[in-house]
């Protein structure tokens, strides 16, 4: 079964993110959406917020960039989060925009080594493990959670080129694919990478892969299940849908929360 979420874009002000959060809960969609981008919103933040305003629904984070975020520090938070809500939060990790790490002094100069040290260390604070590491970027020195989950949430990883696709399949309980951009046969194609490199290390446990699909904002639910269908044929297990304007940009107006309604529709037809 394929679950359907909606986004709550950074184009939208963090003030209209509790109608937003209450409506897709009484809509009874199964996931709510957060992008961490700069300099507009955080994802950890939102999520907290979200996970408290209701009772039901998951959180998804794509994406938490790993150059701006200390690994200890991150452990700390997600822990935290899913020892409040346990089940109910899915962090992503990646790269983040190359640029925008520029502007705020983190721009690493080998992301996927980056990626590979930070999510090996992340699951293994999350883990409760005792972790000393000097890599290349991540640094720690006999580091150990207080309160580590009881389970630790899945980690998604978000790819779209083969080296990082291969560490999302090799690190992640799943990945994060190009929102909107990647067509039906090049998401397969990007499973396929991702789940030979997971393969390749004998790991065998269960894989999502979640991509995002931009609709217009006022679409109705005929139209958001034709855009849908395409991915879920190809194995997409979790589709997250975006409200865009007529330039294909997320919608910051109020128009959002018509669209919940819309994709509550949908998700029913996918049971």
């Amino acid at each position: 079964m394929t679950t359907i979420g909606i986004v709550f874009a950074p184009t939208q002000p963090p003030e209209r993110l509790r109608a937003i959060a209450l409506a897709t809960e009484a809509a009874e969609l199964e996931e709510l959406w957060l992008w961490e981008d700069c300099f507009a919103e955080s994802g950890l933040a939102p999520a907290a917020a979200v996970l408290a305003w209701t009772d039901r629904i998951g959180v998804g984070i794509g994406l938490l960039p790993v150059p701006l975020r200390n690994v200890a520090l991150c452990a700390m938070e997600i822990a935290t989060l899913a020892r409040l809500f346990p089940g109910r939060l899915r962090p992503g990790l990646g790269h983040g925009v190359l640029d925008w790490m520029g502007q705020a002094g983190v721009r690493a100069q080998s992301p996927t080594t980056l990626l590979r040290e930070y999510s090996t260390a992340l699951r293994s604070l999350l883990e409760g493990q005792t972790v000393t590491t000097s890599g290349d970027y991540v640094r720690l020195d006999d580091v150990r959670l207080a309160y580590p989950p009881a389970s630790v949430p899945p980690l998604l990883i978000g790819a779209t080129k083969p080296k990082t696709l291969a560490i999302a399949g090799e690190l992640g309980d799943g990945v994060l694919l190009a929102g909107g951009e990647a067509t039906p046969d090049e998401v397969r194609e990007s499973m396929r990478v991702a789940i030979e490199a997971r393969r390749a290390r004998g790991i065998d446990t269960p894989f999502e892969v979640s991509t995002n699909v931009m609709v217009p904002v006022d679409a109705r639910a005929d139209d958001i299940e034709k855009a849908v269908r395409p991915y879920v044929s190809v194995g997409v297990t979790r589709v997250t849908i975006c409200g865009v304007d007529a330039d294909g940009t997320p919608d910051g107006s109020d128009r959002v929360l018509r669209l919940v309604d819309a994709v509550a529709q949908v998700r029913l037809r996918f049971e």
